[in-house]
């Protein structure tokens, strides 16, 4: 199942052919020590207690304040409540001008369903962080231009290596972050708006106002206990709509608990990535340290970064601005 991969097109610029606009995220104003972070279950129930507390015990350390939301352990079957209340989490957490971060418990699911008829309130930016089914409202937000974090969830930051959880600490506070090192598929060199996300839930979001610009970004893929008939099927959707024939680049990450029983034919994960995503003409770093079930390295989203098939590396560009606002 191996296609010939091809050498890469090198694609930066802030337009795009045809004139469509490429997408442009501005990141909230960094976090301080003393900050008031506020913590939501926008998706599935909370079942990780010990996970969840080691979590903000680590954000505390910081020197941040956490407040939890009301009802933030409520169960309605698997998600973390009803849909009105854990929009209404939500929607308390962006409006309230004394929380300057939202922090989300976990994924599991139940994003995509709060932003059924969801307008984002208007007020200044915060950071939003987390991962997986977090992708739907990482998202949305980056579709209205407001830069979030694809990182590690509350249940899951105590399991990161202390240089993962100091790549997230420093991004949020206005740092610049280390370039992570992968393995290059395809070489050639692009640079553009970093969309990281977890494979699924993004491929659900296409063809939504939820779908931000793809035009020339660096898409980043994980995912988890999904087939590989499956991530054959999501990725030749990709395919069919066009969708990839618009980026500039596509970083691989972990897509873990994916391989099939012995026993029933397939292709490995390995090969359906490689067959569905290295003749596109574009760069395509894979081996990259993010995703489930290991490091989970911080991902701003919106963020300029440039993905070198060469080197296989992922270099994520701090701007001047965010520097000078941090110090």
């Amino acid at each position: 199942m191996r296609r010939p991969e091809v050498a890469a097109k090198v694609l930066t610029g802030s337009t795009t052919a045809g004139g469509c606009s490429m997408l442009t995220c501005t990141d909230p104003p960094p976090l301080q020590p003393g900050d008031t972070l506020y913590v939501i279950a926008p998706s599935g129930a909370l079942r990780e207690l010990t996970p969840f507390k080691a979590g903000i015990a680590l954000w505390e350390a910081q020197g941040y304040r956490v407040t939890m939301a009301p009802g933030f352990d409520e169960r309605w079957g698997y998600l973390a409540g009803s849909d009105e209340h854990r929009r209404h989490q939500l929607q308390t957490a962006w409006e309230a001008s004394d929380y300057r971060g939202i922090l989300c418990a976990r994924g599991g699911f139940g994003g995509t369903r709060l932003l059924e008829d969801w307008q984002w309130p208007s007020g200044e930016p915060k950071w939003l962080i987390g991962f997986s089914d977090i992708t739907s409202l990482l998202w949305s937000l980056a579709a209205r231009g407001v830069a979030g974090v694809h990182g590690p969830l509350l249940t899951t930051l105590g399991q990161e290596p202390d240089w993962s959880r100091q790549r997230l600490f420093d991004w949020v506070a206005g740092r610049a972050v280390a370039p992570l090192q992968g393995q290059g598929w395809v070489a050639g060199t692009a640079t553009g708006p970093l969309l990281p996300a977890n494979l699924t839930v993004a491929t659900h979001l296409l063809g939504t106002v939820h779908e931000p610009s793809l035009q020339g970004v660096i898409l980043a893929f994980e995912d988890v206990t999904e087939a590989p008939y499956r991530l054959d099927r999501m990725l030749t959707y990709w395919r069919m709509t066009g969708k990839l024939a618009q980026v500039a680049g596509i970083a691989i990450g972990r897509f873990s608990r994916c391989e099939p029983p012995d026993q029933v034919p397939s292709f490995s994960v390995t090969a359906v990535l490689r067959d569905r995503l290295t003749d596109l003409g574009i760069p395509v770093v894979a081996a990259l340290p993010f995703g489930h079930d290991g490091e989970n390295a911080a991902l701003p989203v919106g963020a300029i970064a440039t993905l070198d098939g060469h080197t296989g590396s992922l270099t994520v560009h701090r701007t001047a601005a965010a520097a000078e606002a941090a110090q």
